[in-house]
């Protein structure tokens, strides 16, 4: 019988620790199957964040750091220029990098700093109990706006990769998502061509993933699927808004 299944080698064979539909689970697959088969085994070095993916550390079979919260872009920063031969990935949530990372990523971004950035959006404060986040849609019910978000009170949700797109020293700028099996594909090609910019040496980087959060929705795995697809894609459109100058990109937004 022909084998379907085969762990990667850079995900480490223990449960994870994720709610059950969140779908942490499913990028950390896609990050580990990109390192394999660009075979930078030897070469990756992840920052993990603070929030649901703190332990990162413990699942990427690699080189890890930890950094306090919303400071991953600098960490990478340090250990990019450090060792310019490395894969050098952060892996943050929208709180992590939308809301007190957001000066760190920017000028990160700004700077040009050879590195990717893997950012999660699923709308909410996860680990903490499901307060409002920067990409918190509106009139989305949380613990911290239970009549839903309110322009006038709260603004508007903050759209992380239209933002970073129009900075010069991004190089390339995706958003993806991981509700269905043909978007985990694009996701995991996303994935690899933000690697492969980076170990070219083109600059900054960035996957941004629609992400399910079942628990702090209050919704089944399949509804939260849905969910996603129903109502971030419509205000979070999916594509790539920049590649590489030299494959005919520039902004694309």
């Amino acid at each position: 019988m022909p084998k379907v299944f085969s762990r990667p080698k850079s995900l480490k064979d223990i449960p994870f620790h994720y709610c059950p539909g969140c779908t942490h689970g499913i990028v950390h697959r896609l990050v580990a199957e990109v390192i394999d088969e660009m075979e930078c085994f030897d070469k990756a070095i992840a920052v993990a964040p603070v929030g649901c993916a703190v332990f990162a550390y413990d699942y990427f079979d690699c080189d890890a750091f930890q950094a306090a919260h919303g400071r991953a872009p600098a960490v990478a920063t340090g250990i990019k220029r450090v060792l310019p031969d490395r894969l050098v990935f952060t892996y943050q949530g929208d709180g992590d990098l939308a809301a007190i990372g957001t000066g760190e990523v920017v000028h990160a971004a700004a700077r040009g700093e050879n590195f990717t950035v893997i950012f999660i959006n699923n709308a909410i404060y996860a680990m903490t109990g499901g307060q409002m986040a920067p990409t918190t849609l509106l009139g989305q019910k949380t613990t911290t706006t239970p009549y839903g978000r309110d322009r006038q009170v709260n603004g508007c949700p903050v759209r992380m990769c239209e933002m970073l797109a129009v900075l010069d020293g991004t190089a390339y700028v995706a958003r993806v998502s991981v509700h269905n099996p043909a978007n985990v594909n694009k996701a995991k090609k996303a994935i690899r061509r933000a690697f492969e910019v980076q170990m070219a040496g083109l600059g900054f980087s960035i996957v941004e993933v629609l992400s399910a959060c079942p628990t702090n929705w209050g919704l089944s795995p399949l509804e939260a699927l849905q969910w996603l697809e129903q109502n971030m894609i419509p205000y979070y459109p999916l594509g790539e808004f920049k590649v590489p100058a030299e494959e005919g990109g520039g902004q694309n937004v």
